[in-house]
Protein backbone atom coordinates (compact mmCIF):
# COMPACT_ATOMS: atom_id res chain seq x y z
CA UNK A 1 0.00 0.00 0.00
CA UNK A 2 1.16 3.36 -0.89
CA UNK A 3 2.11 5.76 1.96
CA UNK A 4 2.83 8.74 -0.03
CA UNK A 5 0.83 11.57 1.75
CA UNK A 6 -2.29 13.27 0.17
CA UNK A 7 -0.31 16.48 -1.02
CA UNK A 8 2.38 14.72 -3.02
CA UNK A 9 -0.47 14.64 -5.62
CA UNK A 10 -1.72 17.42 -7.35
CA UNK A 11 -4.87 17.31 -9.00
CA UNK A 12 -3.70 17.19 -12.78
CA UNK A 13 -1.50 13.70 -11.22
CA UNK A 14 -4.73 12.37 -10.08
CA UNK A 15 -6.11 12.85 -13.47
CA UNK A 16 -3.14 11.05 -14.74
CA UNK A 17 -3.80 7.97 -11.79
CA UNK A 18 -7.56 7.80 -12.56
CA UNK A 19 -7.41 7.11 -16.32
CA UNK A 20 -4.47 4.81 -16.16
CA UNK A 21 -6.47 3.07 -13.75
CA UNK A 22 -9.37 2.71 -15.65
CA UNK A 23 -7.69 1.27 -18.14
CA UNK A 24 -5.56 -1.12 -16.06
CA UNK A 25 -9.37 -2.28 -14.78
CA UNK A 26 -10.61 -2.38 -18.48
CA UNK A 27 -7.62 -4.61 -19.16
CA UNK A 28 -8.07 -6.64 -16.13
CA UNK A 29 -12.06 -7.07 -16.67
CA UNK A 30 -11.49 -8.09 -20.10
CA UNK A 31 -9.45 -11.19 -19.07
CA UNK A 32 -11.32 -11.91 -15.89
CA UNK A 33 -14.62 -11.85 -18.27
CA UNK A 34 -13.59 -14.85 -19.91
CA UNK A 35 -14.03 -17.28 -17.26
CA UNK A 36 -17.48 -16.44 -16.44
CA UNK A 37 -18.33 -16.34 -20.23
CA UNK A 38 -16.65 -20.09 -20.88
CA UNK A 39 -18.69 -20.84 -17.50
CA UNK A 40 -22.06 -20.20 -19.26
CA UNK A 41 -21.57 -22.31 -22.22
CA UNK A 42 -18.74 -24.89 -21.59
CA UNK A 43 -19.27 -25.15 -18.08
CA UNK A 44 -23.36 -26.71 -18.50
CA UNK A 45 -21.80 -28.86 -21.57
CA UNK A 46 -19.11 -30.48 -19.32
CA UNK A 47 -21.52 -30.74 -16.52
CA UNK A 48 -23.81 -32.39 -18.67
CA UNK A 49 -21.08 -34.33 -20.07
CA UNK A 50 -19.62 -35.88 -16.69
CA UNK A 51 -23.03 -36.55 -14.86
CA UNK A 52 -24.71 -37.94 -18.36
CA UNK A 53 -27.44 -35.78 -16.71
CA UNK A 54 -29.04 -32.51 -19.27
CA UNK A 55 -31.06 -31.70 -15.89
CA UNK A 56 -27.90 -30.82 -13.54
CA UNK A 57 -27.07 -28.06 -17.12
CA UNK A 58 -28.39 -25.15 -15.48
CA UNK A 59 -26.17 -25.62 -11.82
CA UNK A 60 -23.09 -24.04 -13.86
CA UNK A 61 -25.18 -20.59 -13.68
CA UNK A 62 -26.09 -21.84 -10.27
CA UNK A 63 -23.24 -21.82 -9.31
CA UNK A 64 -21.14 -19.42 -10.58
CA UNK A 65 -23.68 -16.62 -9.04
CA UNK A 66 -23.94 -17.64 -6.02
CA UNK A 67 -19.82 -17.86 -5.82
CA UNK A 68 -20.35 -14.03 -7.29
CA UNK A 69 -22.42 -13.95 -4.35
CA UNK A 70 -20.55 -15.45 -1.40
CA UNK A 71 -17.59 -13.70 -2.59
CA UNK A 72 -19.04 -10.14 -3.21
CA UNK A 73 -18.25 -8.72 0.59
CA UNK A 74 -15.22 -10.85 1.43
CA UNK A 75 -13.26 -9.35 -1.43
CA UNK A 76 -14.91 -5.60 -0.39
CA UNK A 77 -14.09 -6.19 2.79
CA UNK A 78 -10.20 -6.96 1.54
CA UNK A 79 -9.98 -3.90 -0.61
CA UNK A 80 -11.68 -1.57 2.65
CA UNK A 81 -8.30 -3.03 4.24
CA UNK A 82 -5.87 -3.00 1.78
CA UNK A 83 -6.78 -1.42 -1.49
CA UNK A 84 -8.28 -2.62 -4.45
CA UNK A 85 -4.75 -3.84 -5.98
CA UNK A 86 -4.91 -6.07 -3.15
CA UNK A 87 -8.59 -7.31 -3.17
CA UNK A 88 -8.40 -7.93 -7.03
CA UNK A 89 -5.21 -9.64 -7.69
CA UNK A 90 -6.60 -12.04 -5.03
CA UNK A 91 -9.83 -12.47 -6.83
CA UNK A 92 -7.73 -13.49 -9.97
CA UNK A 93 -6.22 -15.89 -7.91
CA UNK A 94 -8.94 -17.42 -6.58
CA UNK A 95 -10.22 -17.91 -9.88
CA UNK A 96 -7.68 -19.65 -11.05
CA UNK A 97 -8.39 -22.16 -8.42
CA UNK A 98 -11.79 -22.11 -9.48
CA UNK A 99 -10.47 -22.94 -13.11
CA UNK A 100 -7.95 -25.20 -12.07
CA UNK A 101 -11.28 -27.15 -10.10
CA UNK A 102 -13.17 -27.77 -12.99
CA UNK A 103 -10.64 -29.20 -14.88
CA UNK A 104 -9.41 -31.90 -12.21
CA UNK A 105 -12.70 -32.48 -11.70
CA UNK A 106 -13.49 -33.51 -15.38
CA UNK A 107 -10.26 -35.49 -15.26
CA UNK A 108 -11.40 -37.05 -12.30
CA UNK A 109 -15.37 -37.40 -13.55
CA UNK A 110 -16.40 -35.97 -10.75
CA UNK A 111 -19.62 -33.48 -10.63
CA UNK A 112 -19.18 -32.66 -6.85
CA UNK A 113 -15.75 -31.43 -7.73
CA UNK A 114 -16.95 -29.62 -11.05
CA UNK A 115 -19.52 -27.71 -8.94
CA UNK A 116 -17.06 -26.79 -6.11
CA UNK A 117 -15.05 -25.51 -9.07
CA UNK A 118 -17.56 -23.50 -10.56
CA UNK A 119 -18.52 -21.79 -7.09
CA UNK A 120 -15.24 -20.42 -6.92
CA UNK A 121 -14.48 -19.58 -10.21
CA UNK A 122 -17.85 -17.17 -9.09
CA UNK A 123 -14.88 -15.42 -7.79
CA UNK A 124 -14.43 -13.94 -10.47
CA UNK A 125 -18.07 -12.96 -11.02
CA UNK A 126 -17.46 -10.82 -8.05
CA UNK A 127 -14.22 -9.16 -9.00
CA UNK A 128 -15.46 -8.03 -12.50
CA UNK A 129 -18.70 -6.22 -10.69
CA UNK A 130 -15.82 -4.42 -8.06
CA UNK A 131 -13.80 -3.57 -10.80
CA UNK A 132 -16.59 -1.15 -12.12
CA UNK A 133 -16.82 0.67 -8.60
CA UNK A 134 -13.16 0.52 -8.57
CA UNK A 135 -13.09 2.56 -11.50
CA UNK A 136 -14.50 5.54 -9.85
CA UNK A 137 -12.45 5.69 -6.58
CA UNK A 138 -11.19 9.36 -7.71
CA UNK A 139 -13.92 10.35 -10.01
CA UNK A 140 -16.20 13.00 -9.28
CA UNK A 141 -20.03 13.67 -9.58
CA UNK A 142 -18.85 14.76 -13.30
CA UNK A 143 -17.06 11.46 -14.76
CA UNK A 144 -18.13 8.79 -12.35
CA UNK A 145 -21.01 7.53 -14.58
CA UNK A 146 -18.70 8.10 -16.96
CA UNK A 147 -15.31 5.87 -15.84
CA UNK A 148 -17.99 3.30 -14.46
CA UNK A 149 -19.69 2.57 -17.69
CA UNK A 150 -16.18 2.23 -19.18
CA UNK A 151 -15.30 -0.64 -17.32
CA UNK A 152 -18.55 -2.11 -17.61
CA UNK A 153 -18.34 -1.95 -21.50
CA UNK A 154 -14.53 -3.85 -21.22
CA UNK A 155 -16.85 -6.90 -20.09
CA UNK A 156 -18.10 -7.35 -23.68
CA UNK A 157 -15.16 -8.45 -24.89
CA UNK A 158 -15.53 -11.00 -22.51
CA UNK A 159 -18.94 -12.11 -22.67
CA UNK A 160 -18.34 -12.28 -26.09
CA UNK A 161 -14.88 -14.20 -26.73
CA UNK A 162 -15.49 -16.97 -24.10
CA UNK A 163 -18.48 -18.72 -25.09
CA UNK A 164 -16.14 -18.98 -28.44
CA UNK A 165 -13.42 -20.66 -26.65
CA UNK A 166 -14.97 -24.15 -27.69
CA UNK A 167 -12.78 -24.74 -30.95
CA UNK A 168 -9.41 -23.03 -30.04
CA UNK A 169 -10.35 -24.96 -26.32
CA UNK A 170 -11.02 -28.46 -27.93
CA UNK A 171 -7.18 -27.89 -29.65
CA UNK A 172 -5.72 -27.73 -26.81
CA UNK A 173 -7.53 -30.24 -24.77
CA UNK A 174 -7.21 -32.84 -27.14
CA UNK A 175 -3.42 -32.19 -27.38
CA UNK A 176 -2.70 -32.18 -23.48
CA UNK A 177 -4.76 -35.72 -23.72
CA UNK A 178 -7.75 -34.05 -21.65
CA UNK A 179 -11.27 -34.38 -21.27
CA UNK A 180 -13.23 -32.78 -23.87
CA UNK A 181 -14.51 -28.75 -23.01
CA UNK A 182 -11.50 -28.54 -20.62
CA UNK A 183 -9.23 -26.74 -23.00
CA UNK A 184 -11.56 -23.49 -23.01
CA UNK A 185 -11.19 -23.49 -19.16
CA UNK A 186 -7.35 -24.00 -19.43
CA UNK A 187 -7.42 -20.55 -21.73
CA UNK A 188 -9.73 -19.01 -18.89
CA UNK A 189 -7.44 -19.92 -16.21
CA UNK A 190 -4.27 -18.28 -18.37
CA UNK A 191 -6.24 -15.05 -19.26
CA UNK A 192 -7.00 -14.76 -15.22
CA UNK A 193 -3.38 -15.15 -14.31
CA UNK A 194 -2.14 -12.38 -16.81
CA UNK A 195 -5.54 -10.27 -15.16
CA UNK A 196 -3.80 -11.04 -11.43
CA UNK A 197 -0.25 -10.01 -13.24
CA UNK A 198 -2.46 -6.63 -14.45
CA UNK A 199 -3.68 -5.69 -11.28
CA UNK A 200 -0.67 -6.18 -9.22
CA UNK A 201 1.93 -4.55 -11.09
CA UNK A 202 -0.57 -1.96 -12.64
CA UNK A 203 -2.37 -0.57 -10.70
CA UNK A 204 0.64 0.88 -8.48
CA UNK A 205 -0.37 4.07 -6.85
CA UNK A 206 -3.66 2.03 -5.70
CA UNK A 207 -6.89 4.57 -6.85
CA UNK A 208 -8.92 3.53 -3.48
CA UNK A 209 -5.11 4.38 -1.21
CA UNK A 210 -5.03 7.53 -3.35
CA UNK A 211 -8.68 8.37 -2.80
CA UNK A 212 -8.27 8.01 1.28
CA UNK A 213 -5.18 10.40 1.16
CA UNK A 214 -6.94 12.63 -1.17
CA UNK A 215 -9.16 12.80 1.47
CA UNK A 216 -7.57 13.49 4.21
CA UNK A 217 -8.62 9.79 5.62
CA UNK A 218 -6.02 8.02 7.42
CA UNK A 219 -6.10 4.26 7.51
CA UNK A 220 -7.92 4.06 11.34
CA UNK A 221 -10.79 5.96 9.69
CA UNK A 222 -11.88 3.51 7.24
CA UNK A 223 -14.80 1.37 8.27
CA UNK A 224 -13.97 -2.46 7.92
CA UNK A 225 -16.77 -4.07 9.71
CA UNK A 226 -18.56 -7.50 7.92
CA UNK A 227 -22.10 -5.75 8.42
CA UNK A 228 -21.09 -2.04 7.76
CA UNK A 229 -22.38 -2.69 4.61
CA UNK A 230 -26.07 -3.47 6.00
CA UNK A 231 -26.25 -0.83 8.72
CA UNK A 232 -25.45 1.51 6.01
CA UNK A 233 -28.65 0.49 4.24
CA UNK A 234 -30.82 0.82 7.37
CA UNK A 235 -29.06 4.54 8.30
CA UNK A 236 -28.84 6.23 4.45
CA UNK A 237 -32.51 6.27 1.99
CA UNK A 238 -30.16 6.73 -0.77
CA UNK A 239 -28.38 4.09 0.15
CA UNK A 240 -31.28 1.91 0.29
CA UNK A 241 -32.79 3.31 -2.82
CA UNK A 242 -29.60 2.91 -5.39
CA UNK A 243 -29.11 -1.02 -4.16
CA UNK A 244 -32.68 -1.84 -4.54
CA UNK A 245 -32.78 -0.63 -7.87
CA UNK A 246 -29.78 -2.55 -8.91
CA UNK A 247 -30.81 -5.85 -7.54
CA UNK A 248 -34.13 -5.31 -8.50
CA UNK A 249 -33.28 -4.57 -12.25
CA UNK A 250 -30.78 -7.51 -12.61
CA UNK A 251 -33.65 -9.99 -11.09
CA UNK A 252 -36.01 -8.57 -13.67
CA UNK A 253 -33.24 -9.28 -16.60
CA UNK A 254 -32.31 -12.63 -15.51
CA UNK A 255 -35.40 -14.06 -14.90
CA UNK A 256 -37.01 -13.23 -18.38
CA UNK A 257 -33.64 -13.85 -20.24
CA UNK A 258 -33.06 -17.61 -18.24
CA UNK A 259 -36.38 -18.65 -19.69
CA UNK A 260 -35.88 -16.92 -23.50
CA UNK A 261 -33.93 -19.89 -24.55
CA UNK A 262 -36.42 -22.53 -23.06
CA UNK A 263 -39.25 -20.78 -24.18
CA UNK A 264 -38.08 -20.31 -28.15
CA UNK A 265 -36.89 -23.57 -28.50
CA UNK A 266 -40.46 -25.21 -27.14
CA UNK A 267 -41.73 -22.59 -30.30
CA UNK A 268 -39.79 -24.39 -32.85
CA UNK A 269 -36.87 -21.80 -33.38
CA UNK A 270 -33.75 -23.28 -34.40
CA UNK A 271 -30.33 -22.99 -32.17
CA UNK A 272 -29.13 -20.08 -34.73
CA UNK A 273 -31.95 -18.11 -33.61
CA UNK A 274 -31.77 -18.82 -30.00
CA UNK A 275 -27.94 -17.94 -30.10
CA UNK A 276 -28.11 -14.71 -32.12
CA UNK A 277 -31.30 -13.85 -29.45
CA UNK A 278 -28.95 -13.96 -26.75
CA UNK A 279 -25.57 -12.43 -28.35
CA UNK A 280 -28.29 -9.21 -29.57
CA UNK A 281 -29.28 -9.80 -25.57
CA UNK A 282 -25.44 -9.18 -24.27
CA UNK A 283 -24.81 -6.68 -26.81
CA UNK A 284 -27.71 -4.62 -25.25
CA UNK A 285 -26.16 -5.03 -21.62
CA UNK A 286 -22.83 -3.88 -22.17
CA UNK A 287 -21.96 -2.16 -25.43
CA UNK A 288 -23.97 0.95 -25.23
CA UNK A 289 -22.56 1.28 -21.43
CA UNK A 290 -21.00 4.44 -22.16
CA UNK A 291 -23.89 6.08 -23.71
CA UNK A 292 -25.42 5.90 -20.65
CA UNK A 293 -22.39 6.38 -18.36
CA UNK A 294 -22.42 9.80 -19.98
CA UNK A 295 -25.97 10.60 -19.98
CA UNK A 296 -25.94 9.45 -16.14
CA UNK A 297 -23.10 12.57 -15.70
CA UNK A 298 -25.36 14.91 -17.69
CA UNK A 299 -29.00 14.00 -16.17
CA UNK A 300 -28.52 12.50 -12.79
CA UNK A 301 -27.97 8.95 -12.31
CA UNK A 302 -32.33 8.63 -11.34
CA UNK A 303 -33.08 9.73 -14.53
CA UNK A 304 -31.52 7.32 -16.40
CA UNK A 305 -32.82 4.00 -14.06
CA UNK A 306 -36.55 5.41 -15.02
CA UNK A 307 -34.97 5.39 -18.88
CA UNK A 308 -33.57 1.32 -17.78
CA UNK A 309 -37.14 0.86 -16.22
CA UNK A 310 -38.94 1.98 -19.38
CA UNK A 311 -37.15 0.00 -21.61
CA UNK A 312 -37.37 -2.75 -19.13
CA UNK A 313 -41.37 -2.85 -19.22
CA UNK A 314 -41.04 -2.23 -23.21
CA UNK A 315 -39.50 -5.62 -23.53
CA UNK A 316 -42.11 -7.36 -21.27
CA UNK A 317 -44.88 -5.41 -23.45
CA UNK A 318 -43.34 -7.02 -26.62
CA UNK A 319 -43.39 -10.68 -25.29
CA UNK A 320 -47.29 -9.69 -24.05
CA UNK A 321 -47.97 -8.64 -27.39
CA UNK A 322 -46.79 -11.64 -29.46
CA UNK A 323 -44.88 -14.31 -27.07
CA UNK A 324 -44.98 -16.86 -30.09
CA UNK A 325 -43.14 -14.39 -32.51
CA UNK A 326 -39.65 -14.95 -32.54
CA UNK A 327 -39.05 -11.69 -34.30
CA UNK A 328 -41.25 -9.66 -31.16
CA UNK A 329 -38.79 -11.66 -28.30
CA UNK A 330 -35.66 -11.30 -30.51
CA UNK A 331 -36.68 -7.71 -30.12
CA UNK A 332 -37.80 -7.71 -26.14
CA UNK A 333 -34.35 -9.11 -25.21
CA UNK A 334 -32.70 -6.95 -27.40
CA UNK A 335 -34.55 -3.82 -25.01
CA UNK A 336 -34.44 -5.89 -21.81
CA UNK A 337 -30.23 -5.84 -22.23
CA UNK A 338 -30.40 -1.84 -23.02
CA UNK A 339 -32.99 -1.27 -20.24
CA UNK A 340 -30.37 -3.64 -17.97
CA UNK A 341 -27.43 -1.39 -18.99
CA UNK A 342 -29.22 1.96 -17.75
CA UNK A 343 -30.41 1.22 -14.70
CA UNK A 344 -27.04 -0.60 -13.84
CA UNK A 345 -24.94 1.46 -15.18
CA UNK A 346 -26.65 4.25 -13.44
CA UNK A 347 -27.87 2.38 -9.95
CA UNK A 348 -24.26 1.70 -9.75
CA UNK A 349 -23.23 5.13 -9.57
CA UNK A 350 -26.15 5.95 -7.14
CA UNK A 351 -24.29 3.46 -5.06
CA UNK A 352 -20.76 5.41 -5.43
CA UNK A 353 -22.19 8.19 -4.31
CA UNK A 354 -24.53 7.04 -1.44
CA UNK A 355 -22.16 6.63 1.31
CA UNK A 356 -19.14 8.37 2.70
CA UNK A 357 -16.15 7.39 1.17
CA UNK A 358 -14.44 5.28 4.32
CA UNK A 359 -17.72 3.35 4.22
CA UNK A 360 -18.21 3.09 0.73
CA UNK A 361 -16.29 -0.05 -0.25
CA UNK A 362 -18.76 -1.88 2.26
CA UNK A 363 -21.64 -0.27 0.52
CA UNK A 364 -20.43 -1.69 -2.55
CA UNK A 365 -19.52 -5.18 -1.57
CA UNK A 366 -23.12 -5.81 -0.28
CA UNK A 367 -24.78 -4.28 -3.43
CA UNK A 368 -23.09 -6.93 -5.10
CA UNK A 369 -23.75 -9.50 -3.10
CA UNK A 370 -27.74 -8.71 -2.99
CA UNK A 371 -27.38 -7.87 -6.82
CA UNK A 372 -26.10 -11.69 -7.57
CA UNK A 373 -28.99 -13.11 -4.55
CA UNK A 374 -31.55 -11.34 -6.43
CA UNK A 375 -30.69 -12.66 -9.76
CA UNK A 376 -30.47 -15.89 -8.30
CA UNK A 377 -33.61 -15.89 -6.93
CA UNK A 378 -35.06 -14.04 -10.06
CA UNK A 379 -34.08 -17.17 -12.12
CA UNK A 380 -35.19 -19.85 -9.74
CA UNK A 381 -38.57 -18.07 -9.57
CA UNK A 382 -38.44 -17.66 -13.32
CA UNK A 383 -39.07 -21.22 -14.04
CA UNK A 384 -42.10 -22.15 -12.01
CA UNK A 385 -43.74 -18.92 -13.10
CA UNK A 386 -43.16 -20.04 -16.25
CA UNK A 387 -44.66 -23.22 -16.47
CA UNK A 388 -47.83 -21.84 -14.29
CA UNK A 389 -48.15 -18.42 -15.86
CA UNK A 390 -46.49 -18.69 -19.92
CA UNK A 391 -43.95 -16.67 -21.03
CA UNK A 392 -46.09 -13.56 -20.89
CA UNK A 393 -47.23 -14.47 -17.64
CA UNK A 394 -43.62 -13.95 -16.57
CA UNK A 395 -42.85 -10.64 -18.36
CA UNK A 396 -45.69 -8.97 -16.87
CA UNK A 397 -45.45 -10.25 -13.29
CA UNK A 398 -41.71 -8.81 -13.79
CA UNK A 399 -43.67 -5.33 -14.27
CA UNK A 400 -44.10 -5.20 -10.50
CA UNK A 401 -40.37 -5.05 -9.99
CA UNK A 402 -40.20 -1.90 -12.54
CA UNK A 403 -43.35 -0.27 -10.79
CA UNK A 404 -41.17 -0.70 -7.42
CA UNK A 405 -38.34 0.76 -8.62
CA UNK A 406 -40.05 3.76 -10.48
CA UNK A 407 -41.41 4.43 -7.58
CA UNK A 408 -38.27 4.85 -5.49
CA UNK A 409 -36.89 6.95 -8.10
CA UNK A 410 -40.05 9.14 -8.55
CA UNK A 411 -38.18 12.55 -8.20
CA UNK A 412 -36.26 11.89 -11.08
CA UNK A 413 -38.39 14.57 -13.30
CA UNK A 414 -39.07 17.17 -10.51
CA UNK A 415 -37.42 20.05 -12.22
CA UNK A 416 -36.69 21.28 -8.96
CA UNK A 417 -34.28 18.84 -7.97
CA UNK A 418 -30.71 19.02 -8.16
CA UNK A 419 -28.26 16.10 -9.36
CA UNK A 420 -26.70 16.21 -6.13
CA UNK A 421 -30.33 15.90 -4.80
CA UNK A 422 -30.99 12.98 -7.25
CA UNK A 423 -27.74 11.10 -5.81
CA UNK A 424 -27.67 11.74 -2.07
CA UNK A 425 -30.74 12.34 -0.16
Amino acid sequence: MSRLAAEEYNESQIAVIRRRSIGILALGQILGGLGGGATLTLGSLLIVHVSGLDSLAGMAATMNTLGAAAMSVPLAMLAQRLGRRMSLSTGALIAVLGSALIVTGAVWNSVLVLLVGMLVLGTASAMNLQSRFAATDLSDERTRGRDLSLVVWATTVGAVLGPNLFAPGEVISSSLGLPTYTGGFLIAMAAQILGLIVYWAGLRPDPMVVAWQRAGIAGTQVVRRTGAGFRLLRELPAARRAVLTVALSHAYMVSLMSMTPVHMQHHGASLTLIGFTISLHVLGMYAFSPIFGWLTDRLGAARIVMIGQILLIAASLCVWMNPTGHALVTVALALLGLGWSAATVAGSTMVSAAAPLAERTALQGTSDLLMNLAGALGGLCAGPVLALAGFEGLAMILLALALIVVFLNRDAWSLGLSRQKLLDD
